[in-house]
């Protein structure tokens, strides 16, 4: 079994093992913890950008960078883009994947008396927060490629603030976010992986021919 395979198992396992934790023994912490921070209208400006910019950005980031490596000839910018690219693939795969296995209703639909959504129309599984793994898995990737305290701090702000939006705006429980932050953060290592595994890979071809 591949390093690879064995990261995916382990952060799905652990996903699964936090919410079985969660339900069977501590729920009380969790929707204790969500109602101290999810207000009765939740309808900060601050807050809904947040939520609303983790999608967009997580797409969008890697696209440009893709974009501007093709029409300069940027190689290294490519690979970057593309490691970027297959973190946002991957996590998005094993959120919607874990989601489905898991099957647990939004905060709101549960209590619906307790928690006040933002947006009650969201139809989506609620463990883990897609919003969340993927801010965190766009976050750790751009880490990953610039080792940079300039970019790194930044990201990390941001794909934070993603998950206390969730949270706010009562989308989510604290679990949830959680466990969108590990699959997020997995999925940017397994890209990270791929591609040095790849184009190492390549390099010994050649080197060998």
């Amino acid at each position: 079994m591949t390093t690879f395979v064995k990261g995916w198992l382990i952060t799905i396992s652990i996903s699964i093992g936090c919410l079985i934790f969660v339900d069977g023994k501590a729920q009380n912490w969790d929707i204790n913890l969500l109602k101290q921070i999810n207000p009765s209208q939740p309808n900060s400006g601050l807050w809904k950008g947040f939520s609303s910019s983790a999608k967009p950005l997580s797409v969008g980031v890697p696209g440009v960078m893709l974009a501007v490596g093709l029409l300069n000839k940027d190689s290294a910018l490519t690979r970057q883009s593309l490691e970027l690219v297959g973190s946002v693939v991957l996590t998005t795969v094993a959120t919607e994947a874990i989601k489905i296995i898991i099957n647990r209703d939004r905060p709101y639909r549960k209590y619906p008396l307790e928690v006040f959504p933002y947006d009650g129309s969201e139809t989506g599984k609620s463990f883990p927060s897609a919003h969340v793994s993927l801010s965190f898995a766009t976050a750790t990737s751009l880490a990953l490629v610039y080792k940079k305290w300039y970019v790194t701090v930044p990201v990390f702000v941001w794909a934070t603030g993603v998950g206390y939006s969730r949270l706010y705006q009562g989308e989510h429980y604290p679990s949830d976010v959680f466990a969108g932050a590990a699959v997020g953060i997995a999925g940017a290592y397994a890209s990270h992986w791929l591609q040095r595994k790849l184009l190492f890979g390549k390099k010994k071809i050649a080197i060998q021919r």
